[in-house]
Parts: structure tokens; C-alpha cells; sequence
């Protein structure tokens, strides 16, 4: 496996890239249903700025994509996408991604990763749960029960620092998570 970006990769790649999105969210509301959608993300992460790399496999197919987008300054940086071939899950290909990631974002003089890791299809132990008006103590105990992201990203070092609620409607909330990746004063 190697891991470039995705700039250069050509068009068969940014295809492919969008292909995955699709194949992999549309089952979500807020995902990509369409290849037109995922094709408009995946032009998006090209923008100047930006960080978006794909996994290539031997035969030079995508087999996962990352991206990052600045924001505060370029003190923080939010991971998005991040999405791995389903067949090809569980085989180190996202840690690698994310590994490749915060080497990138420390370069750039990066602080901290954050990630939105929604809950629509009943993940988490927070599904269907009113969480006001004590947000923060339905975020600590928050848990993965059903194979949600944020089991990856604890695995990958990322804590959750919050909530917001009902973000993809009642009882449907986008869990936030963060990564410092720049070194302490």
C-alpha cells in the first residue's frame, strides 16, 4: 500500500475516491447517495489549503481517502473525510491514513485534529437519548454499541470533547472528537 495525494493521483483515483464515499455513506442521510455528490466532496478536497491523500493497493486502485480541512487559524484542522474500502477494513489502512495525516498537519505548524463522528443509525449508547440539559455528562458516558467510529478514532488516540446534540435531529447527535498532534510549548 502507498499513500499520495490525491491532486496526483489522476482521475481514475478521484473517481474511485468518490465511488468509495458513496459506497460507504449513502446509507446515512447526511452522507453522499449520489456519485455527482461524492464527486463535488472529492473536488472540494482539492481545494488550495487542503490536505487529501488516498491509500493506493498494488494495482494502484483506491482502497481508502483521507482529508483535512484548516480552520482557527490553521491551529486545528478537521479530518474529513476519512473512508476505507469495506473489504479492506481492519487491516491497519485507516490508522495508516491518520497516521499520515497528523505527520502532514505537525508539518503545517498544526495543533490539534478534530473529527464529527455523527450517530444516525443507533451506534452509540446515546441514539434516541434526549442528552439537555446535561450534555457533558452524557458525553462521558458515551459508548460505541453497535461499531460507530469513535471505537477507531479512541484507537487512534482521539478523545471526545463534546456533543451537539440533535444535530442530525432528535436524539441523533454528532459525537466531537480531538487529537493534539503539535507539540507543547
Amino acid at each position: 500500500m502507498e499513500i499520495v495525494d490525491l491532486a496526483g493521483a489522476g482521475e481514475r483515483a478521484a473517481r474511485q475516491a468518490a465511488e468509495l464515499l458513496v459506497r460507504c455513506f449513502s446509507h446515512v442521510p447526511s452522507g453522499w447517495h449520489t456519485l455527482e455528490e461524492g464527486l463535488e466532496e472529492v473536488r472540494e478536497s482539492l481545494e488550495p489549503g487542503r490536505i487529501s491523500r488516498v491509500a493506493l493497493d498494488e494495482a494502484g486502485d483506491v482502497v481508502g481517502w483521507i482529508g483535512a480541512i484548516p480552520s482557527y487559524g490553521g491551529h486545528v484542522w478537521e479530518l474529513h473525510p476519512l473512508v476505507v474500502r469495506p473489504d479492506r477494513q481492519r487491516q491497519g489502512i485507516g490508522r495508516a491514513l491518520v497516521a499520515d495525516l497528523e505527520h502532514l498537519a505537525r508539518e503545517r505548524g498544526v495543533d490539534t485534529l478534530v473529527v464529527g463522528t455523527d450517530d444516525e443509525d443507533g451506534r452509540t449508547n446515546l441514539f434516541g437519548v434526549d442528552v439537555y440539559p446535561d450534555v457533558l455528562s452524557h458525553a462521558a458516558r458515551l459508548r460505541d454499541v453497535g461499531g460507530h467510529p469513535l471505537s477507531f478514532y479512541r484507537r487512534c488516540g482521539f478523545v471526545v470533547v463534546g456533543l451537539i446534540p440533535d444535530a442530525n435531529g432528535f436524539g441523533r447527535p454528532d459525537v466531537l472528537m480531538a487529537k493534539r498532534v503539535g507539540r507543547r510549548p
